[in-house]
């Protein structure tokens, strides 16, 4: 047996545990509250799971950290745990202690009714086998800045302006990221410490953040660092965000801008950006499209039932498997009326999930209910079982695909 609690008195313990897992080729730098204690390092929970023999010294065997965050889901926010910093020394590793970390997590998730966790991992594979998976897709294109030229010659430089902002001046960037927010589901709600210490501050080095500027208000803004050395710089930007398409031409154009400072562009967008379809060169663009995080619903009946549907009455049974908690393993009832849901679990069946509608794996719905996946690219895949064609037609109708995009990095 082991406890799971907070370790806000061993911060130096979680300090040398996390520079382990994921910078050992640094060695383990002396803990430093002031270096390593800042706004930006403080922001979340820690927690750590304890072997039960008694010892008030025990050092922690498996630690991580949970930022409390808000995501749109179908329109509307939702409470979302980010899960970060998962970290076991070489000691204790392969006794289980990530599983039963993961699994008192979730727990704690569902105490505090939190609909979804969302985590980057350094293994899908390894997460997936607890029932999360790829929520959406990083595309990430570079090229040399004069391969941007094209939106230097279309955009009216005299419609707009572009100036560098403070970290004091967040809020003006609001309307913008509203604009993206309403896009894109996963998209997280953003506090002033977030804000603060995750968009205007870095790990390292703070970056840069530009808005561009149009009828008084904020249509776009770029947060990039410039890397490199003299004569081999990249303009590496992290976040673009455009309210409309003559902001996204402003914005790539001030990128052109930099072509006497930098001798490459890197740009990390959603996949909706036409980056490639708007420039007279595409082949001189190149392009990678990755995995992004991954997302996991913590408990279904609760989930589902707190979700927006389209105005219809209709019920389906899904039977689920979950590797890592057991309410969400079994069969659920989700019916709809006049856009209102309730899911339940059944039980006492013991014939259920043979009967039921529709089969899948906690992941599976995971995908199909923030909208990265389709009912029928699930069903292609042989990732969902359906009774008959109707329930696969009823799971589309209630999850319609849509555009996923969580950028945020934690």
């Amino acid at each position: 047996m082991v406890d799971y609690r907070p370790i806000p008195d061993e911060r130096d313990v979680f300090h040398e545990y996390r520079s382990y897992a994921f910078r050992p080729e640094e060695g383990v730098p002396a803990y430093d509250p002031d270096e390593h204690e800042r706004p930006r390092a403080t922001l979340g929970s820690r927690r750590g799971v304890y072997e039960t023999d008694g010892a008030d010294d025990a050092e922690p065997r498996c630690v991580c950290r949970h930022y409390w965050l808000e995501s749109r889901v179908r329109e509307e926010c939702h409470r979302t745990a980010g899960l970060a910093s998962v970290a076991t020394p070489p000691e204790y590793r392969r006794r289980g202690y990530v599983r039963q970390l993961l699994a008192r997590s979730l727990a704690e998730y569902r105490d505090r009714e939190i609909r979804f966790s969302v985590l980057w991992p350094f293994s899908y594979r390894f997460y997936r086998q607890y029932g999360w998976d790829t929520c959406n897709r990083i595309v990430t294109h570079e090229c040399e800045p004069s391969v941007l030229s094209f939106a230097t010659d279309a955009v009216d430089r005299d419609a707009g302006s572009i100036r560098r902002l403070e970290a004091d001046e967040f809020r003006s960037l609001t309307p913008a990221y509203e604009a993206h927010a309403d896009r894109y589901s996963l998209s997280l709600e953003r506090e002033e410490d977030w804000w603060r210490y995750r968009v205007f501050g870095g790990h390292d080095r703070d970056p840069f953040v530009y808005a561009y500027e149009r009828d008084g208000r904020v249509r776009g803004y770029l947060v990039y660092t410039i890397d490199g050395e003299m004569g081999d710089r990249t303009m590496a930007v992290s976040e673009l965000v455009a309210a409309d398409h003559e902001a996204t031409l402003a914005l790539l154009s001030f990128c052109h801008d930099h072509g006497s400072q930098v001798e490459r562009v890197r740009l990390r967008v959603p996949s909706g950006v036409p980056l490639r379809d708007l420039a007279r060169d595409p082949d001189e663009i190149e392009t990678v499209v990755e995995n992004g995080p991954m997302v996991r619903i913590v408990d279904v009946a609760a989930t589902l039932s707190a979700l927006s549907y389209p105005d219809l009455d209709v019920s389906t049974t899904i039977a689920v498997e979950d590797p890592l908690a057991e309410w969400n393993e079994g069969v659920f009832e989700l019916a709809i009326a006049a856009g209102q849901a309730d899911c339940t679990r059944l039980d006492g069946r013991s014939n259920a999930a043979a009967d039921a509608d529709v089969r899948l794996e906690i992941g599976a719905l995971s995908q199909l209910v923030v909208g990265f996946q389709s009912a029928e690219t699930l069903e292609r895949t042989g990732r969902i079982e359906t009774a008959a064609p109707e329930p696969g037609d009823v799971l589309s109708t209630l999850f319609p695909q849509t555009e996923v995009y969580l950028g945020d990095r934690f």
